[in-house]
């Protein structure tokens, strides 16, 4: 139990032990249904999970809800290899996540980009793991669907040959509907509170135009928003 709450707490356990773990039956099956098989299964003695795994174990009474993060636990939990690719090759798009540091915001991304047809998304050091709990859920199972890329610094993602079109709400940039995003291209996103480097090194800066008195829109809104328009864009 203590080495599964360290996984469920702690991205170095994570990336220290090569795996993750995953709370409730419906996101633990949406990973199998992708071709993930379970390591381990722990379950409490009313769950109806029934899928194989090297090691099952029966919990008792209570135990499942000790461990667990989430408020009201289904009663299941499992632990998988945490997986990262390699960048596609070829005119792939990607959505590239510099510094974004809420595990919600990270999720939806994730969910987003899965749903737009991205091809990985590739995530800069320093931004929060993707194999925590709270970006596991966030991403409703879209974690299981879409290469996770992890790179040192952005201009390793331009050496890969991606051109990089970063995200901004400042003046200057070219609004996103009127920007080329074809080929094969990173959609950049930035840390919530303070967006991306003004001497990032990306190709193109876009923005999203928007009336109002807000500043700028939420880092996931944003992310979704180009995310269908590079779908539209590609007739996806």
């Amino acid at each position: 139990m203590r080495r599964l709450r360290a996984l469920l707490a702690d991205p170095a356990e994570r990336r220290e032990r090569g795996r993750f773990a995953v709370e409730g039956e419906p996101l633990i099956r949406e990973a199998c249904r992708a071709g993930w098989s379970p390591l381990e299964v722990l379950r409490s003695p009313t769950s109806s999970l029934d899928v194989v795994a090297p090691t099952v174990l029966a919990a008792a009474e209570g135990v499942v809800e000790r461990v667990a993060t989430t408020e009201t636990p289904r009663g299941e939990i499992a632990t998988f290899e945490r997986r990262t690719s390699a960048l596609p090759d070829g005119p792939c798009w990607a959505v590239v996540v510099d510094g974004v540091a809420d595990p919600g915001n990270l999720g939806t991304i994730i969910r987003c980009a899965e749903a737009a047809g991205a091809g990985a998304v590739v995530l800069v050091r320093g931004t929060t793991d993707a194999f925590a709990p709270k970006v596991v859920r966030a991403s409703a199972g879209a974690i299981f669907h879409v290469p996770i890329c992890e790179v040192a610094a952005l201009d390793e993602v331009r050496r890969l040959g991606m051109r990089l079109v970063g995200t901004t709400s400042g003046p200057g940039a070219t609004p996103f509907r009127a920007a080329d995003l074809s080929g094969r291209i990173g959609i950049v996103v930035g840390n919530e509170a303070h967006g991306l480097d003004a001497a990032a090194p990306v190709d193109e800066w876009v923005t999203i135009p928007h009336a109002g008195r807000a500043e700028s829109l939420n880092v996931a809104m944003a992310a979704a928003v180009l995310c269908f328009e590079v779908a539209h864009q590609r007739g996806q």
